[in-house]
């Protein structure tokens, strides 16, 4: 396969981004891939090239923190130590919260026009994948772009269904394609409450949907280089994601 950094412009700077083609002539269909809230790093890169490699798709994983400098951002020494992982993302929220309806619609634009046009890659419609608060934003992606953004898989994802008045789940009736969300049951960001609300939404607006609780995971239990991992939720997610991908593909 063929794997660079590429920096993406958008309107308001430039997002270093991982970029990862299948060997072969293409058109190959694209996967948008949004990272959890540590950024891009070598898992992640993985991850994306796992794809690439099992399901045949070209993946572009964005710095969605671009606003905060490029990768590496911030010192990520101690993610596999609870105590330490939580204070690391309290220096991070500050960025995370820049990320609002708005930006994410506004960036999406920016990182769908630029995969269009990379050679080997197909200008069609993508599957938008996240993690964590990039699950959050994924869900915001594909409600901004319906016509461009074929299907969503989040995992683990927060707030997808608060009181605020622009929570994602107010909008999943733009939603034209499918959505996959895969929760964990000991997650302080996605409440069973929450997720409740959330398929109580998405089966008002008629969206197609599968919502799926993994037991004994908690918030990042597809992360290996964090002390939420979990093996089995990990493995799970590899299954219905690329379920997901071969149903749209």
């Amino acid at each position: 396969m063929r794997t660079s950094m590429v920096d993406v412009p958008t309107e308001d700077g430039v997002a270093d981004s991982y970029l990862v083609v299948p060997e072969g002539d293409g058109p190959f269909p694209g996967v948008l891939f949004f990272e959890d809230a540590f950024g891009l790093r070598p898992r992640l890169l993985e991850m994306a090239e796992r794809i690439a490699a099992e399901k045949g798709y070209a993946v572009l994983a964005p710095n969605i923190l671009y606003r905060g400098g490029r990768c590496p951002q911030f010192d990520l020494a101690g993610m596999d130590d609870p105590a330490q992982r939580g204070q690391i993302f309290g220096k991070i929220m500050p960025f995370i919260q820049q990320l609002t309806a708005a930006a994410i619609a506004a960036d999406t634009q920016s990182y769908l026009d630029f995969f269009a046009a990379q050679p080997g890659v197909d200008a069609g419609e993508v599957v938008v994948i996240g993690y964590c608060m990039g699950g959050t934003n994924a869900l915001r992606a594909i409600e901004a772009h319906p016509d461009r953004i074929k299907a969503v898989a989040g995992f683990h994802a927060g707030r997808l269904a608060t009181d605020d008045a622009d929570s994602p789940h107010l909008s999943v009736g733009n939603i034209t394609g499918e959505a996959y969300f895969a929760h964990a049951d000991q997650d302080h960001a996605m409440s069973a409450e929450q997720i409740k609300v959330l398929e109580a939404a998405l089966d008002k607006a008629g969206v197609r949907y599968t919502s799926e609780v993994y037991e004994g995971a908690e918030h990042g239990f597809t992360m290996s280089d964090t002390a939420a991992y979990h093996a089995e939720g990990e493995r799970r997610h590899w299954d219905n994601l690329f379920a997901l991908l071969d149903r749209v593909s």
